[in-house]
Order: C-alpha cells, then sequence, then structure tokens
C-alpha cells in the first residue's frame, strides 16, 4: 500500500519518475495501492497539472500540498473535484468515475512524487523525422483553399483535424500527442507546429495531399506552447517549444526539428522567492523584432528572448504579475497583452523598448485566449478579455498613439452568465463572441454570448448544443469574416468522442449554418489565412 510519506520504487509515466521519500507513516494517513497510485497520478497529470502544477504548489488553481488538502479531507476533496466551484474550477463528475474521484482526493493527500528531467541530449535521441525537407513539395499537391483551412484540436484523442473552411469537409486527422494546447503557423501559414500536453511538438506540412506530420520531437514532460520565428533573416529559421517540466523552453530548428539549445526558466520571482516549478505558459512571436514573448507563468515575469544570436542569447526580464497565463497582440502587433490571472490583471509590454507600459485590474482571472480587438465608438481601439472566476467581459483602450487617454484603462465592462475561457472577432464582423465555458450549469456552459461592437452590450445569448456532458468552446471566425464557428466538445470518456462537432453560423444573420460532425473532443481552433494576417 502507498502511504503518506512514499517509499516505493521509480516509477515512470509520460516522463515523470518517483524518487523515494525518507520518513514514516502513520496508520490514519492515505493509502493508495501501487495500481491505484499510479492511475491517479495519471489522472492528476492529465486533466489537474495544468492549473494546479505538477509539484501541486498551486498557481491558477490551488495549492494541493497535502499540508492544504488533508485540512479539507476526503469527503470534501471528491465533492469538489466531482461538482466544480463557482472559481472556475470544472465539474469532474461527467469525466472520471466515482472511483477515480475518490483516487484523486486520495492521492492529493499524498507527498509529491518528484517529476524527472529531460535534456537536450535525451531530447535529441525522440527527434524522428518522417518526411525530409528535401522531399517536401514545391508545390501544393491539392486544389483545396488551404489557406482557408481550420486547424481543429482533437484534445482528448490526442489529433489534430484539418477542415476544409470552404467546403465544410474533414481532410483528414492526424496524431499529434496528448491534449494538444496550441498550434502556430509559419510565416505563410504553409507549415504548423503543434504543442502537446505530453512535451510532444509536431510539424505538419499543408501542402501534401492529405496533409502530414513530416517530424516531431519532445520538449518537455508536460508543455504548453510554441511559435516560429518570423522576423528578417531569421523568417521561418527557428521553432520554440515551452515546458511546464521540466521549467523550460527549447529552440529547434524550424525546418528540420532537430532541438538546439534548452534554457531553464527556473529563478527568482518577483517577489524575490526562489521558484522551481516556473512554468513557461505561453510563447508568441514579435512580428516586429527577432524576438519571443515567453510567458514564465510562476516568476510573473515576460522574459522577451532574442533569437538573432543562439550562442549569446540576449533575455530581457520585464517584471509584470503573477501568474501569467495566455495573451494576444494589438492591432499594431507592437504591444502585447497578457493576463495574469491569479492577480486578476491584464500586462501591457511594448515589445520594441522591452518595457511593461500598463496594468490593469479587469476581473476574476482574466484568460483572453488569442483574445480580441476592435475600435470602439468612444475608446477607440480596444483589446478584451473573458474571466475564469466570473462571468464578465472586461474592455480596454490599446492605442497609446492615437488614444493616450484610454490606452491600457477599462473602456467597459459587461456581465455574462458565466465564467468563460475565449473570447474572439473579426474585422469584418459586427459582433464579438464570447463563451462560457467553466461555469458547471450546462445550460449556461453551453451557450455563447454575443456582443454588439457599437453599443457594447449584450444582443444575443446563442445555445449551441444541448448533448449531455457537452460544453460549448472556443470561436474562430473563417477567412472572410462571414462565418464564426464554433466547437462542441462532448466529455465523458471514448464512448462519447465522436459524438463532438463544430457548429458554423453565419456572421451577419447569426443564423446556424451546419454542423460539422464526427470530431473527436474538438476545443480550439484556428484558421489559417486568420493567423497569418494576425486577424483577431
Amino acid at each position: 500500500m502507498r502511504k503518506l510519506p512514499l517509499m516505493a520504487s521509480a516509477l515512470a509515466l509520460a516522463g515523470f519518475a518517483y524518487i523515494g521519500l525518507p520518513g514514516s507513516a502513520l496508520a490514519a494517513e492515505p493509502t493508495l495501492s501501487e495500481a491505484d497510485f499510479e492511475e491517479a497520478k495519471t489522472l492528476y497529470f492529465q486533466r489537474c497539472a495544468g492549473c494546479h502544477g505538477v509539484l501541486r504548489k498551486g498557481a491558477t488553481g490551488k495549492s494541493l500540498l497535502p499540508k492544504d488538502t488533508m485540512k479539507l479531507g476526503q469527503a470534501r476533496l471528491e465533492k469538489i473535484i466531482a461538482l466544480g466551484t463557482e472559481g472556475g474550477m470544472n465539474n469532474f463528475d461527467d469525466l472520471f468515475s466515482k472511483e477515480e474521484i475518490s483516487k484523486v482526493a486520495t492521492y492529493i493527500q499524498m507527498d509529491v512524487p518528484p517529476p524527472a528531467e529531460l535534456g537536450l541530449a535525451e531530447m535529441k535521441k525522440r527527434w524522428k523525422t518522417y518526411i525530409k525537407p528535401a522531399d517536401y513539395p514545391k508545390k501544393p499537391m491539392h486544389s483545396r483553399n488551404w489557406e482557408n483551412f481550420f486547424m481543429v484540436i482533437l484534445r482528448d484523442a490526442g489529433k489534430i483535424g484539418i477542415i476544409d473552411g470552404d467546403t465544410k469537409e474533414i481532410v483528414t486527422k492526424l496524431g499529434t500527442g496528448y491534449a494538444i494546447h496550441v498550434m502556430k503557423e509559419s510565416s505563410d501559414g504553409r507549415f504548423w507546429f503543434t504543442q502537446g500536453r505530453d512535451g510532444l511538438m509536431s510539424k505538419i506540412d499543408l501542402w501534401m495531399d492529405p496533409p502530414m506530420v513530416v517530424a516531431t520531437a519532445q520538449v518537455a514532460s508536460d508543455a504548453r506552447d510554441v511559435a516560429v520565428s518570423h522576423y528578417g533573416e531569421w523568417k521561418d529559421k527557428y521553432v520554440i517549444g515551452g515546458g511546464y517540466w521540466p521549467p523550460h523552453f527549447v529552440i529547434l530548428d524550424a525546418e528540420t526539428m532537430e532541438p538546439l539549445k534548452v534554457v531553464s526558466t527556473r529563478g527568482v520571482n518577483i517577489d524575490g522567492e526562489y521558484v522551481n516549478e516556473a512554468r513557461v505558459a505561453a510563447i508568441y512571436n514579435t512580428p516586429n523584432a527577432p524576438t519571443w514573448m515567453v510567458a514564465v507563468k510562476e516568476l510573473g515575469q515576460m522574459w522577451q528572448v532574442d533569437y538573432s544570436d543562439l550562442d549569446n542569447l540576449r533575455i530581457e526580464q520585464i517584471n509584470t504579475h503573477k501568474f501569467l497565463h495566455d495573451g494576444f497582440f494589438d492591432p499594431t502587433q507592437r504591444y502585447f497583452q497578457i493576463a495574469a490571472n491569479a492577480s486578476d490583471r491584464m500586462e501591457f509590454v511594448d515589445t520594441e523598448t522591452r518595457k511593461a507600459v500598463g496594468s490593469l485590474e479587469t476581473g476574476k482571472k482574466p484568460h483572453p485566449g488569442p483574445g480580441a480587438n476592435w475600435v470602439d465608438p468612444k475608446c477607440g481601439p480596444v483589446g478584451a478579455t473573458v474571466h475564469l472566476g466570473e462571468g464578465k467581459i472586461t474592455v480596454w483602450g490599446n492605442d497609446p498613439k492615437g488614444h493616450a487617454d484610454q490606452a491600457w484603462k477599462k473602456c467597459y465592462s459587461v456581465e455574462t452568465d458565466g465564467p468563460g475561457l475565449f473570447i474572439r472577432t473579426h474585422p469584418n464582423s459586427d459582433y464579438v463572441i464570447a463563451d462560457q465555458t467553466k461555469h458547471p450549469d450546462p445550460e449556461v456552459q453551453q451557450a455563447i454570448k454575443v456582443l454588439d461592437k457599437k453599443t457594447g452590450k449584450i444582443v444575443k445569448t446563442i445555445r449551441v448544443t444541448e448533448m449531455e456532458t457537452a460544453l460549448a468552446v472556443h470561436t474562430e471566425f473563417n477567412a472572410s469574416g462571414s462565418e464564426f464557428w464554433v466547437s462542441v466538445w462532448v466529455r465523458g470518456g471514448k464512448k462519447n468522442w465522436l459524438k463532438g462537432e463544430i457548429v458554423v453560423y453565419d456572421t451577419k444573420t447569426l443564423e446556424e449554418i451546419t454542423r460539422i460532425k464526427g470530431l473527436e473532443t474538438p476545443t480550439g481552433k484556428f484558421n489559417v489565412s486568420n493567423r497569418v494576417h494576425h486577424r483577431t
């Protein structure tokens, strides 16, 4: 039986290894069998570590160290896991069985098994080439409009779906690793790089018929984001992946996917405390400089990483607030806007001066995802976010040159019915679309809100699905902005995977056009043309 503290031989899963901890156990302390411990560790890694951390010290989610969880006790922990919380934690009773909930509740009352490291030499051993760059096609091998392809995350299936935005046909599905979090494009949109929760980075060529994975590399045991160099002579030369564990980022050759350089993000946070689990939450290319913006979550710092000289890497460590998560650029592509969601703030960085220029308290745990920019009649150019912790859209000015009085200040906020994950729009749309995925009530989490850009008011609530255990999540527009697509993510295990679908709406009438069915747990999706041309 597993007891607190843990005494056992080395265990490994998805790159994690257990090392025995000294001490003696008391009879009253939580225990799990060897098999149940491994199962609970897997479930925690897949579903909980993203918010609570591999070391369970907390970030977006609360600390789950034994000193905190044992105060709540088994019954209370099981209830929280099953039903979720109003602060933005999803219910897991439709994802975990009662037995699994019980095991996870026990597991988080036990000592943390220290995870394994991953170095450059091991990464190079795991690097795989399926098609050599010399054999890539010189022109598209199909007649489809690949610039209007949608790259769709099929989260739980460990796949990417590629959908033709013109015909609504599923072009192909590709195995890319567990729970893809983000995909980023080459400068022309031909190649896409995916980053999975399992640390696997994949390179996809859209010109092939059908599109194919041409190379992979393992950059971490747990990872979140990826970006490509888009500037000057380094255009499409490098790709970078950010790790949750080990806490580091890795720079790779974008053509071959060979890992080239590893940089640890462990360090001292804005409060002067050393942080071992300083995770890379997000990475973004800066279009106007040879740099990437790297969000080091627990440090409360944006690192602006200059890739023009890898041997003499220049990094500006820009202090902001904790805990950094995700963000997006303003329309000029100069100012980066990122959520410090545990501080209830949006942070603003000038990527030309490489300095922070503003900080705005928005609401409980802002989470813009890819974000939304538009022009407000009163405030001029604005950006916006939804929140993990409350039903609210907050809108701020982001034009310091033309509207200095409004820059980085709140323009207005509007209530929604529940917490959300993503907010999106398009320059050709009169509307902004916000989801409410984090609310536990199906009636709310299955609906999206439509905000009128001119009035700043919610003009419609659209119930996307009424399917059991389904969530409405993540909006993306097509290239012209005439349609917006919303994912129906059906949870509840493999038996429900293929019930997932994408619902397509007319942007002007807000009426449903069609449903694209047969998609395994679709979540985020990215239109090639919109991403290449920075349409938000």
